[in-house]
């Protein structure tokens, strides 16, 4: 869920909420004692499961001696280590952070960075953001104005700020006049001519999400498309911010999503799987060249909050992703990617709604259409999505459908995000009451 992706709230109109108790790796359970296996890690989120004595012992320890050393008075071990894994991890220019509590805050932080880093090079003019169509970054103003999402949009519209928005880059629903194979160019297209309709002079940056999450469900950005949008970057100095918050830190089989794509961005926002959600954590991450002039012009970054670089927090994701790195997880999940797909695939096969099954990692989805010849959705009022998440809940399964993914308002896509360690057998699991959910919502509709 880029940035942070908690569900409006009507989705959960279907009845009340249990009450959790307890968790422990894929597993959660009630105060009634029914257990459910967490196929989406929340909202992508508890990436190593939950209730890890490792971590939970770290953050212990971390509380022991201090919770929160303000940032702006104090630096840590904490933090300091978590900068050290963060930067081996993006390992190239990306070495600078604002740490923030969140995948909005990140996102907002690097929006700021992108403006603040043109007020040090003295082109004021550039204050415009460029965004797509389709993706989520997050619930701040600033976040939701460069995000896609109508239906997360509609209630704030008028006091949003005034964004560029493309095409949504999706091989699977190609823009008109393109196909699988040459989405990639014609999106970047548009790219390159609103710069030029804007007059580059007024572009601050480009955002967009390299595998799109809650917006379209698990798109991944078509080969060659993220290394014709650097090049265009570059060519007329657009900051290029890759909002990783949701597919970032290992879910889609490289630590950064953008590896996979021989792209670096100029800034990065990352959250969710920082710290896995033992604590509320996330980062805006900046190259060597922003930091020059920021830091050159104005000494440090204008973005930070009362929590930024919280010590405990950063302690959590240091536990984290030691066992992340130690246990190799990133690599499993990309050894992984092909196997859980394939079993994606063969659960749902006599399901003839199902229309698309893509991805990266554990970073999955299944896409529902009413007729797969012509792709088209079937109708938004069904919210077959909310249907099916309820129903897998009642099975005992988390996962993460989302609607409105072809228009905003139309489409109907199921998210499975599981933790990077979950067994073989909780993974047949996951698959095996996702698509038996499936089938049951649409018999229940009269659609199968």
């Amino acid at each position: 869920m880029s940035s942070s992706t908690a569900l409006p709230q009507h989705i959960h109109a279907t009845g009340d909420l249990p009450k959790v108790a307890w968790a422990k790796g894929s597993y959660v359970y009630d105060v009634e004692g029914k257990q459910y296996i967490d196929g989406s890690g929340g909202p992508a989120v508890y990436c190593i499961g939950h209730s890890n004595p490792e971590v939970n012992g770290a953050i212990k320890d971390q509380l022991d001696r201090i919770a929160h050393g303000y940032r702006y008075n104090f630096s840590s071990d904490a933090l300091e280590e978590l900068t050290a894994i963060i930067r081996r991890r993006c390992a190239g220019t990306l070495n600078h952070m604002v740490y923030v509590t969140g995948g909005s805050e990140a996102v907002e932080s690097c929006l700021k960075l992108a403006l603040q880093y043109h007020a040090a090079r003295g082109e004021m003019s550039r204050r415009r953001f460029i965004a797509r169509e389709r993706s989520w970054h997050g619930n701040t103003l600033g976040a939701l104005s460069v995000s896609g999402f109508l239906e997360r949009k509609r209630a704030f519209e008028g006091s949003l700020l005034e964004v560029s928005r493309l095409s949504p880059v999706n091989a699977y629903r190609p823009v008109a006049g393109s196909g699988p194979g040459t989405v990639g160019e014609a999106c970047a297209k548009e790219l390159e001519d609103e710069i030029l309709r804007l007059g580059p002079e007024q572009v601050s940056a480009f955002i967009f999400e390299p595998v799109v999450g809650a917006a379209g469900g698990c798109v991944p950005a078509p080969e060659g498309y993220a290394k014709r949008v650097r090049e265009i970057c570059d060519r007329y100095g657009v900051i290029m911010i890759s909002d990783e918050v949701m597919c970032g830190a290992g879910r889609a089989g490289t630590w950064r999503a953008l590896e996979q794509d021989g792209v670096e961005p100029d800034i990065m926002a990352v959250a969710k799987g920082l710290a896995a959600g033992y604590l509320p954590l996330g980062a805006a991450i900046y190259s060597d060249r922003v930091a020059d002039a920021i830091h050159g012009r104005h000494g440090a970054p204008m973005t930070g909050h009362t929590f930024t670089g919280h010590t405990a927090c950063c302690a959590a994701g240091v536990a984290v992703q030691k066992i992340v790195e130690r246990e190799r997880l990133v690599e499993r999940v990309q050894a992984m990617e092909g196997t859980l797909r394939a079993m994606m695939a063969e659960a749902t096969q006599d399901i003839d709604a199902v229309g698309d099954i893509r991805g990266r990692g554990f970073f999955q989805a299944i896409e529902l259409v009413a007729d797969r010849v012509t792709k088209a959705p079937f109708e938004g009022e069904r919210k077959l999505f909310m249907k099916i998440r309820q129903r897998a809940f009642e099975n005992g399964l988390i996962c993460y459908p989302v609607g409105g993914n072809v228009d905003g308002i139309n489409g109907d896509v199921v998210i499975l995000a599981p933790p990077y360690n979950a067994t073989d057998a909780e993974l047949t699991e996951i698959v095996d009451k996702t698509a038996s959910s499936i089938r049951q919502v649409l018999k229940a509709e009269g659609l199968a």
